[in-house]
């Protein structure tokens, strides 16, 4: 077996968690244990840290290795990002835990921090009168049936159509087109309620719901959306911007997949199913059990045994008043399922929804403001990058040419 070591104090090597290894090899925890008694790969310890580490560059080494044996995958399991850490079932903005950010931060200053790696105060994000007027008049022209995502990808198109410099990929640009887009696809939202201040949060509260405001809540739920490694519409954004579009073009990419069954409407599934749980908890279990579906808003692809976001949704509902109803609904699900899987942060999403009587798509909406800030970090990181570096080799199964 390889021996454990210490990380030397000071060291500049970056280390990866057993977590990460596993999934930068494709292969199961227990693997990774493996390789280390076999000498593959060497453990190391880190003062004040729990878990084994591993050097980057020795378990890079080791991909390349099995890579000689697989069929061509391209580059998406080499992306390297500073941007987002899942590790042990919690989640970190460039080393800043997120449920910290979510409680002490705006959403402008964690926007920023994914952007720039400063954590500094920030002011409000633009919406330029004439962008706005623009951007409102595209909205309007939209049917009725038009869904708040649906609206968002018609904005975000126009702006990208009335920015003469959109291609001017200097980070500083990029900053500038993030700012301007986040405030005009807020502000071009028509209002159904009341206005409630002038922070991003409080602008976007009044877009959901008639209700009284509460900027604090949806400000943290934005923040704990922003970013959450390469889930797929990431993927779709960098894809985006290795070939160089225009950070309206990626952010256009990034909410093409978040339109999916399998991702951004997760919200809308767990919705509808807190709706019918907050009649009958037990018949809205039963009736998913029986046709052998997993209850939407429970269990998640990363996270093990819980979701922090949730978490921190729910700890913040708890202590609102008119949220009591809904959040007794939840916590006789989770009594209900017991330790067998666990609320993420679609049900907590679904549960500040029902508890301020938003809008049934306000969910997705929330989902698609929040992770276009983290796809502008993210294009901010590719476009360091060679461009066109996703070329993978596909595996060809039709019919062979005659010969």
């Amino acid at each position: 077996m390889a021996e454990v070591q210490v990380v030397a104090p000071g060291s500049d090597e970056r280390y990866l968690t057993t977590a990460e290894v596993a999934r930068r090899l494709d292969v199961k925890p227990e693997t990774v244990y493996a390789y280390v008694s076999r000498g593959l790969l060497t453990s190391v310890r880190a003062p004040g840290r729990r878990g084994s580490l591993f050097a980057q560059d020795q378990v890079d080494r080791l991909a390349d290795r099995g890579a000689q044996d697989r069929q061509p995958r391209g580059a998406v399991e080499r992306i390297r990002t500073e941007l987002t850490l899942l590790d042990e079932d919690e989640l970190y903005y460039r080393g800043h835990r997120v449920a910290d950010l979510a409680t002490a931060n705006s959403i402008e200053s964690v926007a920023y921090l994914l952007w720039t790696g400063e954590l500094v105060t920030r002011t409000l994000f633009p919406a330029p009168p004439g962008l706005l007027a623009m951007a409102r008049g595209c909205v309007a022209a939209l049917p009725e049936s038009a869904r708040l995502t649906d609206q968002l990808r018609v904005v975000v198109a126009a702006l990208g159509a009335a920015d003469p410099l959109r291609f001017d990929l200097a980070p500083a640009a990029v900053v500038r087109a993030g700012e301007t887009l986040l405030g005009v696809m807020v502000d071009a939202l028509p209002e159904v309620g009341r206005p409630a201040g002038n922070t991003f949060a409080a602008r976007l509260w009044p877009r959901l719901t008639t209700r009284r405001a509460q900027p604090a809540l949806l400000n943290a739920a934005l923040i704990l959306l922003a970013d959450h490694d390469l889930a797929v519409s990431t993927m779709a954004a960098r894809v985006a911007a290795s070939a160089r579009a225009h950070p309206y073009a990626v952010v256009s990419a990034g909410l093409g997949a978040l339109d999916g069954h399998y991702h951004g409407v997760a919200s809308s599934h767990a919705y509808r199913f807190l709706a019918e749980a907050m009649a009958d908890p037990v018949a809205a279990l039963s009736e998913r059990l029986r046709s052998g579906q997993t209850p939407p808003g429970f269990g998640h692809a990363v996270y093990r045994s819980r979701d922090p976001r949730a978490e921190v949704l729910f700890g913040m509902l708890r202590r609102i008043l008119v949220a009591e109803r809904v959040m007794h609904c939840v916590d006789a699900l989770v009594a209900e399922l017991g330790t067998s899987t666990f609320p993420n942060v679609d049900l907590g999403i679904a549960a500040m929804m029902h508890a301020f009587d938003m809008r049934q798509d306000a969910g997705e909406a929330i989902f698609a403001v929040a992770r276009t800030a983290g796809w502008i970090a993210h294009a901010l990181e590719e476009y360091r990058e060679p461009g066109l570096r996703f070329r993978p080799l596909g595996v060809y199964t039709g019919d062979r040419p005659a010969r």
